[in-house]
């Protein structure tokens, strides 16, 4: 296994009540007992990189877990797209064959439901090799294996997802009853119990995977997550309320984890030919960039319109590892695209302030695409657009005074926006809530 390191490590396990146990790591030596239920806990004092190392676990009996790491602990949490194997993935052959990395170990959490929070989930620690990273997530293997390679420490990823689940089957039933804007969530599973035909095709139901697949990792420390989801939030009824659905998880998960805001790391839903809502769920994706420590890799220029499953899934990871190199660990490289910043009239145009703005270009030379402009009236027509600096200049000869202006908005937007570092511009709409 992998041990989290630089931060408090709790242990825990069964005994007899009442059972004496010490755990012995790294020249710690913890001693505790077991309650009335049989259960323990001991905590190791914050630990350095290292390995590999035993730990020795000693009451009526005694058992030496051997080749554990001490590291950095991710997880790995969403749909299908987070859940998406590296066998499938773009070049995989060469891919699957190089996977070999003894420094680097995965856990797959077995798919499972349960009503209540468990204690437990079912799965082991792996050394990655090709067999074992043949079928672990290709997200969540190209960012450890990035990271890994660059920190030169070892690295621990826990995949637990499901495709096809909404997101609040992974926030708990706690956090989902709380909040009086999630009430909705509920009501909708009334209705689908209720109805044999509406059953058959949703997902699952709220809170299940969270205390089947979730609630049972809580108590292991880790530096943080990544997310891969929203696909199945692209609803009229959830893809403008997932930005509060969304939020409530991420907090829900750092309170449940009791390590503070921990780094959330999520991707922006790809480009896609669906039902005409993804952009306001990529809208309401981004708003969760409003907590603390959280970052996004954008993937609206990676995606494929025919298919919900893109296979290149190592710029996925890549964009996802620079967040944590910028975000987490303190490297000074640019992580983001250009973001909207604001949008200022300027005559019969608009001029758009962005961030992460340094070096902006349309990607592969020309003109910029992907903007469309409007009056008061509301109408969108395409525009023209010249980038000026950190900014880009937008009108069209439709629209004598522009009130509004959007970029990529749209399922499969055609857009070419990029900075310097070749990351994709934000998709956004003026006049909405904004995020940096």
């Amino acid at each position: 296994m992998v041990l989290q390191q630089g931060i408090p490590v709790r242990i825990w396990g069964t005994a007899g009540p009442g059972e004496a146990v010490r755990v012995e790591f790294e020249g710690q030596s913890v001693s505790t007992t077991a309650g009335a239920g049989g259960k323990w806990e001991a905590w190791l004092k914050p630990l350095t990189a290292a390995g590999p190392l035993e730990m020795k676990i000693t009451g009526a009996s005694a058992m030496v877990v051997k080749d554990v790491l001490v590291g950095e602990v991710w997880l790995a949490s969403g749909q299908s797209n987070m859940e998406f194997a590296l066998s499938g993935a773009m070049n995989h052959d060469e891919e699957v064959a190089a996977a070999d990395h003894p420094f680097l170990r995965l856990f797959i959490v077995k798919r499972v439901e349960a009503d209540q929070p468990a204690d437990d989930v079912t799965g082991a620690w792996e050394v990655c090799t090709p067999k074992t990273a043949a079928r672990f997530s290709a997200v969540a293997y190209f960012f450890g294996r990035d990271l890994e390679g660059r920190l030169h420490v070892p690295m621990g990823l826990i995949e637990s997802n499901w495709g096809g689940t909404p997101a609040q089957s992974w926030t708990s039933r706690e956090a989902l009853q709380n909040d009086p804007a999630l009430q909705y969530v509920a009501g909708e599973w009334q209705r689908v119990l209720a109805d044999p035909a509406l059953r058959k095709p949703y997902p699952t139901a709220p809170f299940r995977l969270y205390n089947a697949m979730i609630a049972p990792l809580t108590p292991y420390a880790i530096r943080g997550a990544i997310w891969y989801q929203g696909e199945s939030n692209t609803s009229e009824t959830h893809a403008f309320r997932y930005r509060r659905l969304f939020a409530t998880m991420i907090e829900d998960w750092r309170n449940r984890w009791g390590e503070g805001d921990f780094p959330f790391l999520f991707v922006q839903l790809a480009n896609f030919k669906a039902n005409g809502l993804w952009p306001v769920l990529r809208e309401s994706q981004a708003e969760a960039l409003r907590l603390r420590n959280t970052g996004m890799a954008v993937t609206i220029d990676i995606g494929n319109p025919a298919n919900v499953h893109p296979t290149n899934k190592q710029e996925v990871g890549r964009r996802l590892a620079l967040a944590a190199r910028a975000l987490v660990y303190g490297e000074a490289v640019e992580f983001s695209g250009p973001v909207y910043r604001q949008a200022t009239g300027e005559g019969g145009a608009l001029r758009v302030w962005f961030t992460h703005a340094e070096g902006m270009q349309a990607k592969g030379g020309g003109a910029v695409s992907g903007f469309t402009v409007a009056g008061k009236d509301g109408n969108f027509v395409p525009a023209e657009a010249r980038i000026e600096g950190d900014t880009v200049v937008v009108s069209s000869p439709q629209v004598s005074a522009p009130a509004a202006v959007r970029y990529a908005w749209a399922d499969d937007p055609e857009c070419n926006l990029i900075n310097r570092e070749g990351l994709p511009a934000v998709p956004f709409r003026s006049g909405e809530p904004r995020y940096q």
